[in-house]
């Protein structure tokens, strides 16, 4: 059995390594997120994709009401699943930075400092995060003018946040794992379009898991953009409950994102490597 003094020291060190990575992780995703800031265009671009969806696409089938949506409007329904799908389409794309980001020789300055890899990883996962909470107010806003009626709490709105971030981060995650084994820019935008649709239409962003077929149903459920759309129509939308509950909701996510920052941990240095 170590000494108090010993197990103390010890406890210090590993409290200090934790530092050290958060440190880390958050010098990361500000250089990132420091792009945003320096490129508003592309902030105005991603406006674009919601807005049509819910002026157009909403407003269409809104009028058809052939959807059982309970006790709100089409509209109100795929609202989240509209703030979803545009955190999964700009997350998807996020590991082509690292692809652009090692032909620069960036990458190789990361991999060689002292920072552990989880910490590179949760960086980039923590800055598609940021970047997702911009979908989240163009939503809201675009809701609102349609009459949405949305839930106003203070915690209802950072539970919505804290779900886009969390969605945006296993997303982004998932796709440096897919950079870390493409390596090569055109084959993973070419995987990044094969991936978006199914993951988008196998979920219940634009309807409910009551009118899908068994076999796309049963993908739905290991789906996990399904539970981020669950979770975010019960946060946003009054009179919406949640399927599966906002318990199981998160941990659905949470688990996803460490299995995924594991994965693409072990894998990140690959890129370099070969």
């Amino acid at each position: 059995m170590l000494p108090r003094s010993a197990a103390l020291s010890s406890a210090v060190n590993r409290l200090g390594r934790m530092a050290g990575a958060i440190g880390q992780m958050l010098a990361v995703a500000e250089a990132d997120v420091r792009k945003l800031r320096h490129d508003p265009l592309e902030l105005f671009t991603r406006m674009v994709q919601p807005a049509l969806w819910l002026l157009i696409f909403g407003q269409v089938l809104a009028r058809t009401r052939a959807m059982p949506t309970g006790p709100v409007g089409y509209v109100a329904f795929v609202a989240p699943g509209i703030l979803a799908q545009s955190v999964l389409f700009v997350a998807i794309f996020y590991g082509v930075s690292l692809i652009w980001e090692r032909d620069l020789g960036i990458l190789h300055k990361y991999l060689v400092s002292p920072a552990p890899r989880y910490a590179l990883v949760l960086g980039r996962a923590l800055s598609s995060g940021v970047r997702g909470v911009s979908q989240a107010l163009v939503v809201y806003a675009l809701a609102a003018a349609l009459g949405v009626p949305l839930r106003t709490t203070p915690w209802d709105a950072a539970g919505v946040l804290s779900m886009v971030m969390l969605g945006s981060a296993v997303f982004s995650t998932f796709s440096l794992l897919v950079a870390c084994l493409v390596k090569t820019r055109e084959r993973f935008m070419g995987i990044g379009q094969v991936l978006t649709m199914p993951l988008f239409f196998a979920s219940n962003a634009i309807y409910p898991l009551s009118l899908m077929p068994d076999w796309l149903h049963a993908f739905a459920i290991v789906n996990p953009l399904t539970y981020q759309v669950d979770a975010l129509r019960r946060l946003m939308i009054e009179q919406v409950p949640s399927t599966f509950g906002l318990v199981t909701d998160f941990a659905v996510q949470i688990v996803a994102l460490l299995l995924l920052t594991l994965l693409a941990t072990r894998l990140y240095p690959r890129i370099i490597n070969g």
